[in-house]
């Protein structure tokens, strides 16, 4: 019960920070006179992907590390973007249902979210052709030059997205705030300071309500016995992308479809080149695991979905909700692999 209690607060607190972190960044992305584009792949995804980037780093580097902690590290980094292109994209697409109905137009700045899509496969790609190179002699060189090859493409996917960020705000696609910021509600004046200081407290408060909720899954998980890998690579994600879920949902409810679509897919290219990083370094990357190899295959048919729509200008409320088929796909091959 008290596991629940505290699932049940911490997500409460969630969403508060999410609403105040939004509504920060709003005014932030205003104030700086940038793009949606930026505000949604850059800022939002790379701030609210702090939880689920903390975990794999501490679990797999940590001192006591072991076969668990690698487990759990390597799932995660798995895990992280296999839930955005799945189950993220489809509670946002059940959130609009009532309002835009299944055949729904979602409309984010095309552009944009095909560069993120882009280097995304770039990066996640490389991840993937890396772990049928681990058993040659010269496997450490490669590991090596895939890492830098993956910090030097989001150094580029970060010079990209925010030199295209003038031309975007001349076409319309301008961050621009639709409520006050609120902490002028407690008498705060409006301005930088203000600005960032609830920026800071929101996402302090999204980090560490994160944790909480994070201690809860891992205790209820604890119970039922689950494998670290599976632990990993289903409850963890599903605990740490809260915060990009519940942006993206208040944004995209409130019509501000790029910031929306821009948080998950920035946040899958953060995730996509630079955590696996991690794991070519400091993990056997070689993931002889089927399960492992299904659940990369699942995020790239996922992305792969996302892309061809985004590539044709037209997403729909219920192509989302076939991401959540795969979704399903992936507990059923994971509940397989349990109770085998």
């Amino acid at each position: 019960m008290s596991n629940l209690f505290l699932l049940l607060v911490s997500l409460i607190f969630i969403v508060i920070s999410s609403n105040l972190f939004c509504n920060a960044l709003e005014h932030l992305g205003e104030r700086l006179g940038i793009s949606e584009g930026v505000t949604g792949s850059i800022l939002a995804a790379v701030g609210t992907a702090l939880p689920e980037t903390i975990i794999p780093i501490l679990a797999i580097l940590s001192s006591h590390s072991g076969k668990a902690n690698n487990e759990i590290g390597v799932g995660a980094i798995l895990g992280a973007p296999l839930m955005l292109s799945t189950l993220s994209v489809f509670v946002m697409a059940l959130s609009i249902i009532p309002k835009r109905g299944l055949n729904g137009i979602i409309k984010p700045e095309h552009i944009g979210i095909r560069r993120d899509l882009g280097f995304f496969f770039i990066g996640y790609g490389l991840a993937f052709i890396a772990i049928f190179l681990q058993h040659f002699s010269f496997s450490h060189l490669i590991n090596v030059l895939i890492a830098i090859i993956l910090i030097v493409s989001y150094l580029i996917y970060l010079m990209f997205t925010i030199r295209a960020s003038a031309g975007l705000i001349l076409e319309g696609h301008g961050t621009h705030a639709d409520s006050k910021l609120a902490i002028q509600f407690l008498g705060f004046r409006y301005g930088k300071i203000s600005i960032s200081l609830q920026l800071i407290v929101a996402l302090m408060m999204l980090i560490y309500f994160a944790g909480i909720f994070i201690d809860g899954v891992n205790n209820v998980a604890t119970l039922y016995n689950l494998s670290p890998f599976i632990l990993s690579l289903i409850i963890i994600p599903i605990a740490t992308e809260m915060p990009e879920k519940i942006n993206s949902i208040i944004w995209l409810r409130h019509g501000r479809d790029t910031l929306a679509i821009g948080n998950i897919t920035g946040a899958m290219v953060f995730q996509g080149t630079l955590l696996p990083v991690i794991g070519i370094l400091f993990t056997d990357w070689s993931l002889n695991s089927r399960l492992s190899l299904l659940s990369i295959f699942l995020t790239l048919c996922a992305t792969m979905w996302i892309f061809i729509h985004v590539i044709r200008k037209d997403i729909r409320v219920w192509h989302f909700l076939v991401n959540g088929l795969l979704y399903v796909v992936n507990l059923g091959i994971c509940a397989y692999f349990f109770y085998r």
